[in-house]
């Protein structure tokens, strides 16, 4: 009997999302891994779940300090399921389409801009208003690619660009102010959990 109920909900999808894009499957087969420096994030993961593992710190090879939230926990059943929706050890580089179900998509997707995306607004120099992006990042272009394939399958969005970002290795999807809008008004319907100083940023445009 796994730890995680394996049962696909608004919360679950949510996680799934965090897992996607900030989380971890050993080699083992059976331990997974959420770090992040927000204590809420690991919290909304962990609640997410109903996990009753205790939450660590740790620090980076680079700080002194124990700067980062983990939770760790290991379930043969939940990472088994994990691999069949199309995760895997050693993911960043290599990640495509996921099995998510159409309905829990834009959950999904809030996990994702939650784990590893961006929400924020920027002077352009030839307007007086604050222009809106929302971000998505990650090694993989095929799960950018992917992503961006299923936001135009489940809305009428049709916008949002692939930018490679060079030496990093990392791409972004990004979406101008009038699509980024139209997309956090899905990502937050009726949602239940989200990392608060985004949803902050997001909060002024969805009325």
């Amino acid at each position: 009997m796994g730890k995680v109920k394996v049962k696909w909900s608004s919360q679950f999808a949510y996680a799934i999302g965090l897992l996607t894009t900030d989380g971890n499957l050993s080699k083992d087969g059976r331990h997974l891994n959420m770090t992040s420096k927000d204590e809420e994030q690991i919290i909304n993961f962990k609640n997410c779940l109903d996990l009753q593992n205790k939450i660590g710190r740790k620090g980076s090879g680079t700080t002194m300090g124990k700067k980062y939230f983990v939770l760790q926990f290991g379930d043969v059943n939940f990472y088994e399921f994990l691999v069949s929706i199309g995760l895997k050890p050693a993911k960043s580089k290599t990640l495509g389409r996921l099995d998510i179900p159409r309905e829990y998509f834009w959950d999904f997707l809030r996990g994702c801009v939650d784990g590893d995306g961006s929400i924020g607004t920027f002077k352009h120099p030839e307007s007086i208003y604050p222009q809106l992006r929302v971000r998505i990042y990650s090694a993989s272009p095929k799960f950018l690619e992917w992503i961006k394939t299923e936001i135009m399958i489940n809305s009428d969005l049709k916008g949002g660009c692939i930018e490679d970002m060079g030496k990093c290795r990392v791409c972004k999807l990004v979406f101008a102010k009038d699509d980024s809008i139209k997309l956090l008004k899905m990502i937050y319907n009726n949602s239940k959990c989200f990392l608060t100083r985004k949803y902050l940023v997001a909060e002024k445009y969805l009325t």
